[in-house]
């Protein structure tokens, strides 16, 4: 098995990265202009936006992780550059140098409807306006449609391994005016791994697949456990669903989580 994982330096990438190579995998990065990476990993330089520079990256791979993505940025010609096109030329590649490799992707719960009438779940449909999602959206079809073998990953909200993230949630609920009772699902990155490895292993081939922990949890008990406080309220919830994700599929296939709530995270001191 050799893997060429894109978003190296990203959230997920960052910490995924030296758990495969602690598991014995053999990691190629695509990085640019000679970034550093993690001791046993093979850097290889590419640009996703310059196809030609993707050819000896994708050369003799059995898999891919694309990672890469732009998330929170202003700039939504950039976010569909980005996580489109990239997404569309690391494809290229593939079809043309290693076209049996199989092609996992990291996508978003972002993608379901805010006024679901329940969890999200990977066969609704779902037509999201913001660019960052509806970006998502538009990548994991041009994967379905490659004739690669493809797995999609819907991840939501990513903590753990002293990222940052969950310390700057309060700030994105307070700016998006969130009701502090709003509940999100969660994943830590020990988990990300996890259904990494199930993908290698060809466990989610052919399926859109929500990871996600067991425990659901409150944007008010989140801030709290970050130190923070938000105004409470008792004000009717609108969206209740919205941002939670139904996770069933992923255990029928043989995903269970390490860190299965964030009270357990706490706990263990995997923050």
């Amino acid at each position: 098995m050799a893997v060429l994982m894109t978003g190296v330096t990203g959230l997920v990438g960052a910490r995924l990265l030296p758990r495969l190579v602690e598991a014995g995998i053999d990691c190629r990065a695509l990085v640019r202009g000679g970034k550093a990476v993690p001791a046993g990993v093979t850097p290889v330089e590419g640009d996703l936006f310059e196809p030609s520079t993707l050819t000896q990256a994708v050369d003799g791979i059995s898999d891919v992780i694309h990672l890469a993505a732009v998330f929170r940025s202003q700039d939504t010609d950039l976010i569909w550059k980005s996580n489109l096109e990239g997404t569309r030329n690391v494809i290229a590649a593939v079809k043309a140098r290693a076209p049996k490799a199989r092609f996992i992707i990291a996508s978003t719960s972002n993608v379901y409807d805010m006024d679901s009438p329940r969890p999200g779940r990977e066969d609704d449909s779902v037509d999201p306006k913001h660019a960052y999602p509806a970006s998502k959206v538009a990548a994991e079809k041009a994967l379905q449609e490659s004739g690669l073998d493809w797995a999609v990953l819907r991840f939501p909200f990513v903590y753990g391994d002293r990222d940052g993230h969950l310390e700057a949630l309060p700030k994105h609920a307070i700016a998006g005016k969130w009701h502090p009772a709003k509940r999100i699902s969660t994943i830590h990155h020990r988990d990300i791994a996890t259904a990494i490895r199930l993908a290698l292993d060809g466990a989610f081939d052919a399926r859109i697949v929500n990871i996600c922990d067991e425990a659901p949890t409150s944007i008010y008990e989140l801030a709290e456990l970050v130190g923070a406080t938000l105004e409470p309220s008792s004000e009717p919830l609108e969206n209740p669903w919205h941002l939670h994700v139904d996770g069933s599929l992923a255990r029928s296939l043989g995903f269970q989580p390490s860190v299965r709530t964030v009270y357990q995270a706490v706990r263990e001191k995997l923050m």
